[in-house]
C-alpha cells in the first residue's frame, strides 16, 4: 500500500507531474483503489449564509468589497433558513452541507450563531463543514462544541506566488488557522485554486505544501479557477484540462486517504473532463446550482453523469457504529439515482 508521507521535496512532487499521462493516470488510479472504492464518490452542497462585503483582497473573489463585481452584500441568514436549505440538499443526495460566510475572520458572537446553524444541520443526520475565514482556538472549540466535523480554510496557492493573489492576510495566518482547527479536534477541508496564472512549479509547490502539513487534510478540494468580470483575475489564461487532470492524480498520489473534490470551476467542465478527474483518483463534489456566489452543474445532469459511469454516493459514518442512511434508492432498472424524486 502506498505510504503516508510528509516530507515530499518539490523535485519529487514535479516529476510526478512529468510523467507520461498515461503513467501518471495508472499510478493514480491504482493508489486510489488502495484506500478507496473506485466507484464512489462523496457528495457536499455549500450555501452561502452570509455573502459579499469581504475586507480582504484575494484577486479570484467577487465576494470582496473590493472589486465592483455585481455582487449584493447580503447579512447572515437566518438558522431556519439555513436548516430549509440544508433540508433539501439531504432530499436531493448531499451528505455534507457546508456553510460559507465572506468575513475575514468572525466575531464571537457569529461564531455563536454559527454554532447554533451547526447543531440544527448536524440533527438532520448530515456532516458539517464551514468555511469563516480565520479562527482563534477558543472559536474553533466553539464550532468543535456545536458538532461540526469539517473546517475548510483554503492554502490557495504556493507560498511563492501566494503575495500575487493575496496581500490582505499572510500565508502563516492560514496555518495559524488549520492548527486551531486540529487542535480542537476538527477534520481539516483545504486545497487550492489553479488557473490562477501560476506555474507548473507553483501548482506543484501548493500539493507539496498541503501534503507535508502534520496531518493530511481530510478533504482536498481542487479549484479550477472561475473568471468573474471585475476581479483582478478576469482575462487570465485558461489551464490546460490535461494540466488539471495531472493536479488531481498529483494530489491523490501525494495524500493517498484523503479524499480529493472538485470544486469550484465544474460548470465549464464537460463531462469527459470530470470523468477523467474520477479516473486520477477525484472522489468527491459539491452538487447543487451554486457554489457560494457562482454556477455548478445543476443536480439532475449530476446525477445523470453517476448513472452513465457507475457511480454512487459515498456512504458517510457519523459516528461510530452509525452510517448515513443511502438516500439513493436502487432504481427499477438497476442502476443507483441519487435523491431522483426529491432533486431540486
Amino acid at each position: 500500500m502506498t505510504p503516508i508521507r510528509h516530507d515530499w521535496t518539490r523535485q519529487e512532487v514535479l516529476a510526478l507531474f512529468d510523467l507520461p499521462f498515461a503513467d501518471l493516470i495508472h499510478r493514480a488510479q491504482v493508489t486510489h483503489r488502495e484506500r478507496h472504492d473506485a466507484n464512489a464518490v462523496q457528495v457536499s452542497t455549500l450555501l452561502s449564509i452570509k455573502t459579499g462585503g469581504c475586507p480582504e483582497d484575494c484577486a479570484y473573489c467577487p465576494q470582496s468589497a473590493r472589486y465592483a463585481t455585481g455582487l449584493k452584500a447580503e447579512k447572515l441568514m437566518a438558522v431556519e433558513t439555513v436548516l430549509e436549505r440544508a433540508r433539501q440538499a439531504k432530499a436531493a443526495g448531499a451528505t455534507r452541507f457546508c456553510m460559507g460566510a465572506a468575513w475575514r475572520s468572525p466575531k464571537d458572537r457569529d461564531v455563536e450563531k454559527v454554532a447554533a446553524m451547526v447543531g440544527a444541520v448536524k440533527a438532520l443526520g448530515m456532516e458539517t463543514c464551514a468555511t469563516l475565514g480565520m479562527l482563534s482556538g477558543p472559536q474553533a472549540q466553539t464550532l468543535k462544541q456545536a458538532g461540526l466535523d469539517y473546517y475548510n480554510h483554503n492554502l490557495d496557492t504556493a507560498p511563492e506566488f501566494y503575495g500575487e493573489i493575496i496581500q490582505t492576510r499572510e500565508y502563516q495566518d492560514r496555518l495559524d488557522t488549520l492548527e486551531n482547527v486540529r487542535q480542537a479536534g476538527m477534520k481539516t477541508c483545504c486545497g487550492g485554486i489553479v488557473g490562477m496564472g501560476e506555474t507548473r512549479e507553483q501548482r506543484a509547490g501548493l500539493l507539496q505544501t498541503l501534503a507535508n502539513l502534520p496531518e493530511h487534510p481530510t478533504s482536498v478540494p481542487i479549484n479550477r479557477l472561475v473568471q468573474v468580470e471585475g476581479t483582478p483575475l478576469a482575462g487570465t489564461a485558461l489551464l490546460d484540462p490535461f494540466e488539471f487532470v495531472r493536479t488531481v492524480a498529483v494530489a491523490r498520489l501525494l495524500m493517498p486517504a484523503s479524499v480529493v473534490r472538485l470544486s469550484a470551476g465544474r460548470a465549464e467542465m464537460n463531462d469527459e473532463l470530470q470523468s477523467l478527474c474520477f479516473l486520477a483518483g477525484a472522489n468527491s463534489i459539491f452538487y447543487g446550482e451554486k457554489l457560494l456566489t457562482t454556477g455548478n452543474p445543476d443536480v439532475e445532469h449530476d446525477q445523470a453523469l453517476f448513472r452513465r459511469l457507475g457511480i454512487h454516493p459515498m456512504e458517510v459514518v457519523l459516528e461510530p457504529g452509525t452510517v448515513h442512511a443511502d438516500i439513493c434508492e436502487p432504481a427499477a432498472d438497476g442502476e443507483r439515482g441519487c435523491g431522483r424524486a426529491a432533486a431540486a
